[in-house]
């Protein structure tokens, strides 16, 4: 028996569908919002910095549903069972760059609230380390879904 692609039942209803799809979004725009926030501050472009500021902001907001269609899919899919390997770094590693996602999100955040404050320095070192846990994460979500081995 085939499945089709195009049916949207099998879409909405999969037991893991929506934090496969959803998860892009919070990926994207972080990504993007670092790269718009390192390039505000080399060339000191306010146009560049509120890119920076709105992509973080929906990034942020987005990791919102991520997490918990990442919690309802361990519900549905393995019945709650205990996570280990490749599995557990994956919810450690995404609840941690959530958190991280939403730290870049606020130092901007209060930043932008108080504009005679300078942009702290730290948040660029801070913001590298979790783009590349944000990339870790979903290497390791490939995985498991699939897409970068046996899943």
């Amino acid at each position: 028996m085939s499945v089709n692609p195009f049916d949207i039942r099998t879409a909405l209803l999969a037991r893991h569908a929506q934090h496969v799809v959803l998860i892009h979004f919070p990926i994207a725009l972080f990504t993007a919002a670092v790269g718009f926030d390192y390039l505000a501050q080399l060339t000191k472009n306010r146009m560049l910095a509120a890119a920076a500021y709105f992509n973080l902001l929906v990034a942020a907001a987005s990791t919102v549903p991520v997490v918990a269609t990442g919690l309802i899919a361990w519900q549905w899919a393995l019945e709650g069972q205990k996570l280990k390997g490749i599995l557990l770094m994956h919810l450690v590693f995404g609840c941690v760059s959530s958190v991280l996602i939403w730290l870049v999100f606020w130092i901007h955040f209060r930043v932008r609230r108080h504009p005679e404050q300078a942009m702290p320095n730290l948040r660029l070192p801070v913001e590298a380390i979790a783009v590349l846990l944000v990339g870790l994460t979903g290497h390791l979500g490939g995985f498991l879904s699939g897409v970068n081995g046996p899943g």
